[in-house]
């Protein structure tokens, strides 16, 4: 084979092969990007960012997406921090921001709450999600670890794509099905399972 080094420069064969694309910060990631993986999801939407505030200001009638998306038979799921928890106030002491993240998480539990009443759609508050958002849209996901004294905008964010048992996608899936069963439900009378 000529030139054997480009050739896997350009198709990627080992676990890297998840990394669709990688964006310094998550404000970089495009808006069309966010929309295309929302839109093209069939069976499962998964917002587990600790506020998902940016949701709600940066996909015009996000809400309305939602509640088609689950008629539609799509699983959709949001895990937030707890706004009275002791670690949103550490974490509110680190950013410190005017727009708090108890605030932010507020902002979400008013926007999900129009919604609630459509079936398929499901919030829970999670501890274990403090510093790393994961966003998952069937087969495509989007990570962003956040960094210390930084707001999740300023957070690196990786774009993965399933290709593989026990990938990177897969790690980070499983990881957000722990706090998931962990998570307690943020409306009274919810199921708990």
């Amino acid at each position: 084979m000529l030139w054997p080094a480009a050739v896997k420069k350009a198709i990627k064969v080992g676990p890297d092969r998840e990394v669709v694309s990688v964006y310094p910060y998550r404000s970089g990631c495009p808006a069309s990007l966010w929309r295309s993986l929302i839109t093209k999801a069939e069976r499962e939407l998964t917002f587990a960012g600790y506020t998902n505030y940016f949701l709600w200001l940066e996909h015009a009638r996000f809400g309305t997406a939602l509640r088609r998306k689950a008629a539609q038979g799509c699983r959709v799921r949001f895990l937030l921090g707890d706004p009275d928890s002791d670690l949103t106030r550490s974490r509110e002491q680190d950013e410190d921001v005017a727009l708090t993240l108890s605030t932010r998480i507020r902002v979400t539990l008013a926007e999900l709450e129009k919604i609630r009443s459509q079936p398929g759609i499901d919030v829970r508050y999670s501890e274990g999600h403090a510093y790393l958002s994961v966003f998952r849209f069937d087969d495509d996901m989007i990570v962003t670890p956040l960094l210390t004294h930084r707001v999740g905008h300023d957070a690196p964010t990786l774009h993965l794509r399933r290709y593989q048992d026990d990938g990177m996608f897969d790690r980070f899936a499983s990881h957000v099905e722990e706090l998931w069963r962990r998570g307690s439900p943020v409306w009274e009378g919810e199921d708990d399972g």
